[in-house]
């Protein structure tokens, strides 16, 4: 394996499958095999089941590691709390801001959000994600839809979709209900795809962010 950024890990990191534990480990190496978020690897000697897994070794290192499919996998745990989706990047930081800038949310010309009350998130890596209270989205426009998603960092969210005129622009818009602790404060409040919609910021129209 060449070219792979790779780091050790300080967390404890286990995870199960149909209720065994298939690894625990306090050296969990982190292994970058997408740009955007790392991969447990776990050594040989702290797997129970390397039947499940895949071994692997990295060019200049003797140890052995044994790399597990995340969604083959029925749990995963980093200290005692369950992660989602993917392992949590040790590099990546949320911030929740209150501010009193003005946003402004348009689709086609339709106005879906306007407010002075929001909670912008900034998240390493992603743009700017705008969060404002209902009582400033047209939520008369919004019909919720059966998307469900989950973020490690953020938790589950639930989407809607936007009436606008004579058409349905599905999941236009997202909320998390309950999220995670460290993301409290955007609790129930709405954000819309920048990519998808005119953003105003303080009257600025702001630039699409390209699709990954």
């Amino acid at each position: 394996m060449t070219d792979l950024r790779t780091e050790t890990g300080a967390k404890r990191v286990r995870t199960y499958k149909a209720g065994e534990l298939v690894a625990d480990t306090t050296r969990p190496l982190l292994v970058w095999e997408r740009p955007f978020y790392p991969t447990y690897w776990f050594p040989a000697a702290d797997v129970t089941r390397p039947d499940l897994g895949e071994k692997r070794t990295l060019d200049g290192d003797d140890e052995t590691y044994v790399r597990f499919d995340w969604a083959a996998m029925d749990g995963w745990f980093e200290e005692d709390e369950e992660v989602y989706v993917h392992a949590r990047d040790p590099h990546t930081r949320v911030d929740i801001l209150a501010s009193s800038r003005h946003v402004r949310v348009e689709r086609d010309g339709v106005v879906l959000a306007d407010s002075t009350h929001s909670r912008p998130l900034f998240e390493t890596g992603l743009p700017v994600r705008w969060y404002v209270p209902k009582v400033d989205v047209r939520m008369d426009l919004l019909e919720p839809t059966d998307t469900v998603t989950q973020c490690p960092y953020k938790g589950q969210a639930e989407y809607w979709s936007a009436h606008v005129g004579d058409r349905v622009v599905k999941d236009l818009a997202w909320s998390y209900r309950s999220p995670l602790p460290e993301s409290q404060k955007v609790a129930g409040l709405i954000c819309f795809y920048n990519e998808r919609v005119d953003l105003y910021i303080d009257g600025e129209l702001q630039p699409r962010p390209a699709r990954r």
